[in-house]
C-alpha cells in the first residue's frame, strides 16, 4: 500500500506540478507587487485616480441595511460597487497571462518543432471517395478506383 503511494508521490508530473504550484503562487506575489507598485501607478496617473482599488460606483440602496458594530476588515458597504479592485485583478491576470505565453508557451512550442518535425506523409486521399490510402497503391481498398 504505501509502495503504491511513494510510486505516485514521485512520479515526474505530481512532482513537477508540486513545483510548479509554489512557482505559481511566488509569482502572483510578484506580479501582485508589479501591479500595484508600477503598472497600476502609470495607468492611474493618466486616469488621475490615486489606485484603482479605490474606484468605487455607488448604486441605491431599496432597504436599510444596518452594519455591524465591530467593522469586519473588509467589509463593504451596501450600495457600493468596487470596480477598481477588479481592474487590478484583470491586470495581474493579463499580465501573468502574457508573461506564461511568451516565456513558456511560446519557447516550448518552438523547441517541440524542432526537435519533432512534422511525420512524412504516408498517404493520399482516393480521387473518387476521398478515403486515405497508402502511397503505393495502386486501388483505392474502399471503392476500388485506380488511384
Amino acid at each position: 500500500m504505501l509502495k503504491g503511494f511513494r510510486d505516485f508521490i514521485l512520479r515526474g508530473n505530481v512532482v513537477d506540478l508540486a513545483v510548479a504550484v509554489i512557482i505559481g503562487a511566488a509569482f502572483g506575489a510578484i506580479t501582485a507587487s508589479f501591479t500595484a507598485d508600477i503598472i497600476t501607478p502609470l495607468i492611474s496617473a493618466i486616469a488621475g485616480t490615486p489606485d484603482f482599488s479605490s474606484l468605487v460606483i455607488h448604486m441605491p440602496v431599496l432597504h436599510a441595511v444596518t452594519p455591524p458594530s465591530p467593522l469586519p476588515a473588509n467589509y463593504i458597504p451596501p450600495g457600493e460597487l468596487h470596480v477598481g479592485k477588479l481592474l487590478n485583478a484583470v491586470i495581474n491576470f493579463l499580465i501573468v497571462a502574457g508573461v506564461l505565453y511568451f516565456l513558456v508557451v511560446m519557447p516550448i512550442g518552438k523547441l517541440l518543432a524542432r526537435l519533432n518535425p512534422p511525420a512524412a506523409v504516408t498517404t493520399k486521399p482516393c480521387p473518387q471517395c476521398l478515403s486515405d490510402v497508402p502511397l503505393a497503391a495502386t486501388r483505392c481498398k474502399f471503392c476500388t478506383q485506380p488511384v
